[in-house]
């Protein structure tokens, strides 16, 4: 449904890797002179998944975020657990944000995509998150598969909705795109249409519209992923 998977690897991360590339990543920050404040470390992967990101590796990550104030991982609802807390503990200055990929609150293609969890299972892993003032980031699909075209709009309301109720402090609009095979075995039987630029703007205005900034509570902030500029 997104283009990680073309960079997962089919074996576990071998230990030191992830604090090298984030070590040389951020020297070459240093060495232009561009300052940062936050950094995402999303791996193709959950976060917390001891095959991704081994935890003998936190204490070492979190000495690479040195003078940041936030970091942003990834992760699947069901491994928002003990690992969490472990990662939260070696942080010594950045705030922690954990971004969980909902995809639609509509439940039968929710169930229909495989995601192993339901709206339920979302709303719980991300109060246990708020429960540790961990900040919540929410992805959702523009024109996911299994959902009919004319309810596509009102799905994406009704989602982004939830994300809210949720208490997402970000929302991440993301066109589902094909080129794995699966969506377009999927297309060919009428199950799943890729977004056109159209589709992909008139969601984003829907979006804002729906979460326009009021000061209680205040709305989550609404990302667009740039692929869509490839859409025609």
């Amino acid at each position: 449904m997104c283009d990680l998977w073309r960079h997962t690897t089919r074996s576990d991360t071998p230990r030191g890797a992830i604090p090298a590339q984030l070590a040389a990543a951020r020297k070459v920050w240093r060495d232009q002179g561009e300052p940062i404040s936050r950094i995402k470390l999303y791996n193709a992967s959950n976060f917390f998944d001891p095959r991704a990101v081994p935890e003998a590796d936190y204490s070492i990550i979190a000495g690479e975020l040195g003078g940041l104030d936030q970091v942003i991982v990834e992760s699947h609802p069901s491994l928002v657990g003990p690992r969490v807390d472990g990662f939260l503990s070696t942080l010594d200055g950045p705030s922690l944000e954990v971004a969980m990929g909902l995809e639609t609150a509509h439940p039968a293609a929710l169930d229909a995509l495989n995601k192993r969890m339901t709206p339920d299972d979302f709303a719980r892993a991300a109060r246990w998150l708020r429960d540790r003032s961990i900040s919540v980031r929410v992805f959702l699909l523009i024109s996911p598969p299994f959902i009919p075209t004319d309810e596509q709009d009102e799905w994406l309301l009704r989602s982004v909705d939830f994300a809210a109720s949720c208490g997402a402090s970000a929302i991440s609009l993301i066109p589902t795109r094909g080129g794995n095979g699966a969506m377009e075995a999927l297309a060919r039987q009428g199950l799943f249409r890729a977004p056109t630029a159209a589709d992909v703007a008139r969601s984003f205005e829907l979006v804002s519209s729906r979460l326009a900034p009021s000061p209680q509570p205040p709305a989550p902030r609404v990302f667009l992923d740039p692929w869509a500029a490839n859409a025609s």
